[in-house]
């Protein structure tokens, strides 16, 4: 194989051609989207020379309202005749701006309406057009009003750039009616490791969303649908796959790649190139005249692929992936990127595989031939048979299988923040208590069933920390790492076990031993036990059983 690695013929071209066309990634016939309803209602922000001149544009539009909230840019005498004229019949309204809230159809613009030293808040819309919301916002400040990385479906911000601002007003008729938008990603909180049993564990979505639109409501992560703009960071970072994305779903990439890989390789009989791009400006710059080893993979963003993408993709047969960023990807996704493409290689580097996964910018892209020619001299892999199952379960089966490629290792890479590692408990301070099995989302902490003991499967923690929090003893420490040890970390093990308690009167086993001699230590000596410490070794049933026996025997014994 390895003599046709540089090859880019006119035939490597045709091969990628015709594994493209007959290889569709399965799609859901019938998405679930959302809906958006405008009336074309526009609130112009900005100083109010310019609003007044851009509303003066949108007559074929719905109700307009301004909000100037800047001084105007210019005392020129012609310029304030043109700003007269302009929309003479749009309210301006010089509140201070409290907050804008919502998206197309949907926007609660809050102001302060109260006097001097009084704050009074106001709905703005029902103030200017007697309406519940504005549509449609053009905001013309210095600064924009919604600090977002990924503004609202709805919300254009233009600045005073006047191609911009003309770009908006023709785009805005186009935004009055009904439509339709798809529901990029959906939660499981079944396995959701955010909240257990009131206490906090797992926030990665939450630090990696552009567009603010996941909280946290009633210790439950939830998304907003309508500010979702399908960025993928959220299902890239959910360690436990409870947030995954729908557009492709995980399986269905998963099951594309695998396809396109092993299609490539018995018709070229080269391993190929994948190169993941965005649908907008990843799509504008890789062209028709990619070499032909390379196989171009589009998404909706960049990071809807994952790692466990990356690297099962290689594992399959790929010899390189290609991750092509560009200046609008938002820059949240660009850390994120980032930090995944480091520990990507750094798992590459560990197992002695050559680094494999490369991100590219729109200067790099241009030169592909440099990048593929160092590429081409490393290894061949051997195409893995494993079957892509849950997020987790898949990365391990693709490094697993990496790693017999190269160097077998058996080592541990310890870096911090991995949602990947152990969990050691001090067996001097833990009672068995089971605080930590009960909160653990991903059973990789479980009982010993009829015994007291507590197991751990290193392959399903994914680091959330419940288990740590959880612990009233503070007996459990977590180290983040990843286990090359195929065999050490998918066995249980055993962290404690104990012989049982038996109860003193009937020998019935009820509780670990640690646990009654720390109940005996605690409140052994507390008045209210001091003349019945036995009862602390019996179980609840005799417990019951020896107070109703001891009123009987003294029926005043309540009353003192």
């Amino acid at each position: 194989m390895s003599k046709h690695l540089n090859n880019d013929t006119v035939e490597l071209k045709e091969v990628r051609q015709q594994v493209l066309a007959k290889t569709q990634i399965l799609q859901n016939l019938i998405p679930p989207t959302v809906s958006y309803t405008t009336e074309g209602n526009v609130l112009v922000i900005g100083p109010e020379d310019l609003a007044r001149l851009a509303a003066g544009k949108l007559s074929n539009m719905g109700k307009l309202a301004i909000l100037a909230n800047e001084s105007i840019t210019s005392q020129d005498e012609d310029h304030l005749e043109k700003v007269m004229a302009a929309a003479e019949d749009v309210e301006s309204f010089y509140n201070k701006l409290i907050e804008i809230k919502g998206f197309l159809g949907q926007f609660q613009v809050k102001v302060d309406s109260g006097d001097e030293g009084d704050a009074k808040t106001t709905d703005l819309s029902l103030a200017a057009i007697r309406k519940a919301h504005f549509d449609l916002i053009l905001d013309l400040s210095q600064s924009p009003c919604i600090n977002l990385e990924m503004l609202p479906p709805g919300y254009f911000y233009v600045g005073q750039d006047e191609a911009k601002l003309e770009e908006a007003i023709a785009q805005l008729p186009d935004l009055i009616g009904e439509f339709d938008k798809p529901r990029y990603v959906k939660v499981n909180s079944e396995v959701c490791a955010h909240n257990r049993n009131g206490i906090d564990g797992c926030n990665r979505c939450l630090n990696f969303c552009p567009a603010d639109a996941i909280q946290s409501i009633d210790k439950m992560i939830e998304i907003d649908p309508y500010l979702c703009h399908g960025a993928g960071s959220c299902t890239n970072a959910c360690p436990t796959g409870a947030i995954s994305y729908d557009l492709p779903t995980p399986q269905a990439l998963h099951s594309y790649l695998h396809k396109l890989v092993t299609r490539f390789r018995e018709q070229a009989q080269i391993a190929p190139v994948i190169l993941f791009h965005d649908a907008a400006n990843g799509a504008k710059l890789v062209g028709e005249d990619l070499p032909g080893s390379v196989i171009p993979v589009e998404l909706e963003e960049i990071t809807v692929a994952s790692m466990d993408h990356w690297m099962s993709a290689l594992a399959w047969g790929a010899r390189q992936i290609l991750v092509l960023n560009t200046e609008a990807t938002a820059p949240t996704l660009t850390q994120m990127l980032q930090g995944e493409h480091k520990l990507a290689n750094d798992i590459l580097d560990e197992m002695g595989q050559p680094q494999r996964v490369s991100v590219l910018d729109e200067t790099s892209i241009g030169d592909l031939s440099r990048i593929l020619e160092i590429s081409a001299n490393w290894p061949v892999i051997v195409p893995g048979e494993f079957a892509a199952t849950t997020k987790r379960n898949t990365l391990y089966a693709a490094i697993d299988h990496l790693n017999e490629q190269a160097g077998s290792v058996d080592t541990c890479l310890s870096q911090s923040n991995l949602p990947y590692g152990q969990v050691s408990v001090n067996t001097q301070a833990c009672t068995l208590c089971l605080s930590c099995v009960s909160t653990c989302p991903t059973q990789a902490l479980t009982d010993g069933g009829d015994k007291p003991a507590l197991h751990f499967v290193e392959q399903d923690c994914v680091q959330c920390g419940l288990c740590e929090s959880a612990c009233p003893e503070k007996a459990i420490s977590l180290t983040s790492q990843m286990n090359f040890d195929k065999a050490e970390r998918q066995k249980r093990q055993t962290l404690k076990e104990e012989v049982p308690f038996d109860c003193v009167r009937c020998g019935t086993p009820f509780a670990t031993q640690s646990m009654v001699h720390r109940m005996l230590e605690v409140v052994g000596g507390h008045s209210a036990f001091s003349a019945n410490i036995e009862r602390l070794k019996m179980c609840s049933d005799c417990r019951v059983k020896d107070m109703f026996e001891d009123i009987l025997q003294d029926p005043e014994k309540q009353l003192r």
